[in-house]
């Protein structure tokens, strides 16, 4: 990564304003580029990884008699389970013990427990360390750029966000690709090699996680922060609901192609892909976005896209627009969380404690959703004869919900 960050960095510059280097002088160091590695290897481990290639090992587990089917759900209800947990306590553990302990802790848990699943000795010891991996997922997410933005240029926070959560997206793309590998050694095979992927980019990223957050910067040392106010409250509000936008289409895409459109598990599953190639460059490109455009105008932008990809799965069987809908969806997977992010830092842009605190408060409202979701919408495909466009629907209205809600806020002239 570091020898090929000049031309990234490059590349990323020549995309900017020509005016922009000038006024903003902000090439990223040799220590800023290991430290966004760090974070990337982070978030594909514990997040990408840790959640997502469960969806695919799911048949498996069924077929080779683990568990049942409905202990098997269950157990992946576990991680989400977790991942609130993580967000809940991922700012005591760091507070506790210093941002980079606490994050190579969490990498090793979440390591040890793809060890543990791969011997299934009991319901019991399966769910504790499907949980474990959630809250070390839950945990570093409240930490990962809170951790390491605070180091970066402002002027490039959004590009270095979008490389942090770019593993997000890569750990949903290799759960369409690496687990189909591994599995042709078997099941507790592939989960040792899960575990062996999680050994090197642990190891890979010991050494970049920065140490502390810096000090507050002079200018605004002794000064009281900004409040927000509404605008902070409705991104709570905005983000918390965006896991209702995402939670169909990760859900019951595949199974919607599968089974609902009759065109078998395997084009489902090349649907997965596309998904996942589409979370891959998602989150640059949010984080791009918002960093030309404003992170506030970016991610309203953002909701309409994903509501208008939502109404296309629901209303249309074209499969070039169904592709289309499934790429831009899967890149907003990830692609929300630079976009979320980014407004808190607009929102609250001196004090790294109240940046933390917020994005703790904004990934915990969102976990508690996606969790709510998840079964909700489960209970409402169920009840409705497996109606695949009433559930699509509903993630898109829900993303209406987000967009009528920051244009309440912009017409009140207090709102930031």
């Amino acid at each position: 990564m570091p020898a090929i960050a000049p031309f990234i960095e490059s590349a990323a510059i020549m995309s900017l304003p020509a005016n922009h280097t000038a006024l903003h002088p902000a090439r990223l160091d040799r220590t800023a580029w290991f430290a966004t590695l760090a974070g990337l290897c982070g978030s594909f481990v514990a997040i990408g990884l840790a959640r997502f290639a469960y969806t695919p090992l799911i048949p498996p587990l069924i077929e080779a008699h683990w568990f049942s089917a409905a202990d098997t759900v269950s157990l992946g209800a576990a991680n989400f389970v977790g991942y609130l947990a993580g967000a809940l306590v991922g700012r005591p553990l760091a507070a506790s013990l210093g941002n980079r302990p606490a994050l190579r802790l969490l990498m090793v848990i979440v390591t040890l427990a793809f060890f543990a699943c791969a011997f299934p000795l009991s319901i019991a010891w399966f769910f504790v360390w499907r949980f474990a991996a959630g809250l070390s997922g839950g945990a570093i997410m409240v930490l990962v750029a809170t951790s390491i933005l605070p180091h970066i240029p402002v002027a490039r926070r959004g590009f270095v966000s979008g490389l942090i959560f770019l593993g997000l997206g890569a750990g949903i793309a290799a759960s369409g690709t690496l687990v189909p590998l591994l599995m042709s050694g078997g099941l507790k095979e592939t989960w040792i090699g899960l575990g062996l992927v999680s050994v090197v980019l642990t190891a890979v990223s010991w050494f970049g996680w920065p140490k502390t957050n810096p000090a507050v910067p002079a200018a605004h040392a002794g000064t009281h922060p900004a409040r927000p106010g509404r605008a902070l409250t409705v991104l709570y509000v905005q983000y918390a609901v965006n896991a209702l936008v995402l939670v169909p289409s990760m859900i019951l895409l595949v199974d919607y192609v599968a089974r609902g459109l009759g065109q078998g598990s395997t084009v489902g599953s090349l649907y997965w892909v596309l998904f996942g190639l589409g979370a891959t460059v998602g989150p640059v490109l949010c984080g791009a976005m918002g960093d030309r455009a404003g992170f506030r105008a970016a991610y309203v932008a953002g909701l309409v896209l994903q509501a208008v990809a939502l109404a296309t799965l629901a209303w249309t069987r074209t499969p070039a627009a169904l592709a289309l809908a499934t790429f831009v969806i899967g890149g907003f997977t990830p692609g929300v969380v630079p976009l979320a992010l980014g407004r808190i830092h607009e929102l609250i842009p001196h004090s790294h404690t109240e940046q933390r605190a917020a994005w703790s408060r904004a990934t915990t409202g969102f976990a508690l959703l996606q969790a709510l979701g998840g079964y909700g919408y489960a209970y409402l495909f169920s009840h409705s004869g497996e109606n695949y466009a009433l559930v699509f629907l509903c993630g898109g209205a829900a993303a209406v919900i987000a967009i009528l809600a920051d244009l309440a806020v912009a017409r009140r002239p207090r709102a930031v």
